[in-house]
Formats: C-alpha cells, sequence, structure tokens
C-alpha cells in the first residue's frame, strides 16, 4: 500500500467517525435548544470564537441576548462539522489521481458536505425552519451513509459472499424507509411534537386523539416565523407525533424483515444479527423516549440508533451492490467495489 492509499484510508475512517459524532453532537445541539445559540452564521455574534464580551454582543442582537453554554454548544457542533468538510476535501483531493475511489462519488461526497453547510446556515438564518432543520439532519445522515459505504464498501478488506436474490433491491427499499422515517423524526423534533402524545401505545389515553394533519405538514410558512418552541397547537402536533408513530411501525416491519432475510442467508447472518440488535434497541429507545418523558440522554441516544441503523444500511447496500458485480458475468472490479 502506497503512502497516498494509506492517507486515504486513515483519512476515510477519521471522517467517518467524526461525521457520526457531529450527528449526534447536533441532536444534542437542537435538543438543548441550542440551534439559534449563534443568531449569525458562520461565526457567532460576529466573533470566530464565542464573544466573552456580553454588551457588546447584546448590542449587536438585543433580540437575541448570548447565552455562553448554548454558543458554545453551537459552535463546537459548527467546527466539528468544519472537521468532517475538511476531511472529505482530503479525501477528494487525494484520491482523485489513484482513483482510490471512484471519482463520481467523491464528487458527490464532497458537493453534499458543501450542501449540508448551506442547510446549516439555513437553518440558524431562517430560524429553526423545520424544513431547513429537517433536511439538515437527512444531510448530515446521508453525509455519514455516503462515508459507510467509502469505508464499509470500497476500501473493504475482505469480499462479500454471495448475495441473495433480490436482496440488493430489499435492502435498497429499506434505507428508502430509514430516510423517510429519519424525516419525519426530524419533523417531530423541529415542531417541538415529541411529547405531544406523553404516554404509550395511546395517545392521552386514547388510540386516535384529535388530530389536525392539515395544519401539521405544511412545509413553508413564510421567512419572518420564529420557529423556536414552535408554532402549532397542541392538535397539530399530536398529527405530527402520530405520524412517525406509524412510520416507525412500518420501518420496523421492513427492516426486521430485513434483518430475518439476512440472518437466514448464508455468510450474512452477522449482518441480520447486527441490523436485528440495532433495530429493537432504536424501538426500545423511541418508546423510553416517550415514556421518561424525553430526557436528554435517551433523546440523543434516539438520535444516535438512527445513525447505527443508516450506518448499518449504506454498509449493507454496498457489500450486497459489490457482491453482486463480483458475481455478473464479465463484470470486473473497480476501486475494490467488492471488498
Amino acid at each position: 500500500m502506497t503512502k497516498t492509499e494509506s492517507f486515504f484510508a486513515f483519512t476515510a475512517r477519521a471522517t467517518w467517525l467524526l461525521c457520526a459524532g457531529v450527528v449526534v453532537l447536533g441532536a444534542y445541539v437542537r435538543l438543548t435548544d441550542a440551534g439559534l445559540g449563534c443568531p449569525d452564521w458562520p461565526g457567532c455574534y460576529g466573533e470566530i470564537l464565542v464573544p466573552t464580551d456580553h454588551a457588546a454582543a447584546n448590542a449587536a442582537y438585543p433580540e437575541r441576548p448570548l447565552e455562553t453554554g448554548k454558543a458554545w454548544r453551537e459552535m463546537i457542533h459548527r467546527y466539528f462539522a468544519s472537521g468532517v468538510g475538511l476531511g472529505i476535501l482530503l479525501l477528494l483531493v487525494s484520491g482523485w489521481r489513484q482513483r482510490l475511489a471512484p471519482r463520481g462519488f467523491l464528487l458527490g461526497l464532497f458537493a453534499l458536505v458543501c450542501f449540508q453547510g448551506l442547510l446549516g446556515a439555513w437553518t440558524v438564518t431562517w430560524q429553526l425552519k423545520p424544513l431547513a432543520v429537517s433536511a439538515h439532519l437527512l444531510g448530515g445522515m446521508a453525509t455519514l451513509g455516503l462515508l459507510s459505504w467509502l469505508n464499509l464498501g470500497y476500501l473493504a478488506r475482505k469480499p462479500a459472499p454471495p448475495a441473495p436474490a433480490r436482496m440488493p433491491a430489499f435492502a435498497a427499499v429499506a434505507l428508502l424507509v430509514l430516510f423517510g422515517q429519519i424525516f419525519l423524526g426530524g419533523w417531530t423534533s423541529s415542531n417541538y411534537a415529541a411529547l405531544a402524545c406523553p404516554d404509550f401505545p395511546t395517545c392521552h389515553a386514547q388510540w386516535w386523539p384529535e388530530a389536525d394533519f392539515a395544519e401539521a405538514f405544511v412545509l413553508w410558512r413564510g421567512l419572518e416565523q420564529n420557529y423556536e418552541y414552535g408554532v402549532l397547537d397542541s392538535p397539530a402536533r399530536i398529527a405530527i407525533h402520530l405520524t412517525h408513530r406509524l412510520g416507525a411501525i412500518v420501518a420496523t416491519l421492513v427492516l426486521g424483515a430485513l434483518a430475518w432475510a439476512l440472518w437466514r442467508a448464508a455468510g450474512w447472518r452477522r449482518w441480520g444479527a447486527a441490523l436485528g440488535a440495532a433495530l429493537l434497541a432504536q424501538v426500545l429507545i423511541g418508546i423510553s423516549t416517550v415514556e421518561l418523558g424525553l430526557p436528554l440522554a435517551v433523546a440523543t441516544a434516539h438520535n444516535a440508533g438512527a445513525a447505527v441503523l443508516i450506518v448499518l444500511l449504506f454498509g449493507l447496500n454496498a457489500r450486497l451492490r459489490g457482491a453482486s458485480a463480483a458475481a455478473s458475468p464479465g463484470a470486473r472490479l473497480r476501486g475494490g467495489a467488492d471488498g
């Protein structure tokens, strides 16, 4: 392995781990109401670091008095996210000439992280609009997923076993279902609807309480609307929460069926076990989030559980598609994509 190859592999793994941390840290920032801890972007009250002069900061942004703890949580998240962007840039530069991964993949990953930075800016400047917050969450998960594809697919050291028939398509559908459920989770969180139903499995001791679905999923309400702490009334928040629960049922059935199919397939049992265990943990954490009244640690763990599922499903899709390519007549290996 050349020095460039070693550097590329190390950078891929380091950026992957850093991105996982950024995803969880982003949830922590959101759950501690620190998303507007710095009212501007990319700085904080016009500074690279959180300012120590409260009077000057408050004079510059009188509508948003400086809260040092929230400001530091937001800025630390930005610093780490910038590290992910730098890591992906290094991957693009170091991997381009020697084609250590497909160039289209590297360009797509770089474009995604740039757009993710733009979504981060909009999240702040648009005052926590649910559409921007949810898209930012999806962008973070997609970035983590592509880094998982890179590390578990293109840079994997062992070849994948033969892929069962129709398993690659099944895994792709499961990934789409998971993304849909993550969007519903982001929509629930950004509309402050996580505790709209304080009990489980019922909601306010009813199986189907009053819910306003028409109001719940209005994507845009104008640029001037501040969404901090939410703007919807109780029936709309209940509708969002119920939709997230229904989505969880669908996602559990689809991912559970995939885990069972993998468990029964020769050479894929470990993937099935890992997916099944992660899915079970995520379901239990989700229920605990409601039953325990949204404690910070449990709510953050729920986001981390979604990130684990993203890693597993992107890695699984990469391995299954690599296995399918290796098994196809006349196929040739490209950048170690089957390993």
